[in-house]
């Protein structure tokens, strides 16, 4: 287990896997604009980028509605490029691949894809 400082963050020490990549916290907010376009609401928070669809019911009564919580995190087996990453460990798409990690997120949630695509 992590050491915390007072402020709620992990103290130094901290495994690799955890320490925020500069581009990370960029690279989720161009996804969570992006994400807009298919009706998805989203919380940006420091490492995360929590993504829900108000339109899709969840599975069960804790979990209302759909949703995944993205990370963005350099992946090891692709020269420590940066990827985002589902809350279940899955890679979504590149990070620098914003267009498609949006499209791939909205499936997987549930939300319709045909329309605001902007001739993309």
């Amino acid at each position: 287990m992590n050491e915390v400082s007072q402020d709620g963050e992990p103290a130094m020490g901290e495994r690799d896997d955890e320490i925020d990549h500069p581009d990370a916290y960029a690279r989720l907010g161009a996804l969570m604009s992006r994400l807009h376009v298919y009706g998805l609401e989203t919380v940006l928070q420091r490492r995360k980028l929590i993504v829900i669809n108000p339109k899709a019911p969840g599975c069960c009564d804790d979990v209302p509605r759909r949703a995944d919580t993205i990370t963005c995190k350099p992946r090891e087996d692709d020269g420590e490029r940066l990827w985002f990453v589902t809350s279940w460990g899955e890679p979504i798409a590149e990070a620098s691949h914003i267009v498609d990690a949006a499209l791939m997120v909205a499936t997987t949630l549930g939300a319709p894809t045909s329309e605001g695509c902007g001739g993309e």
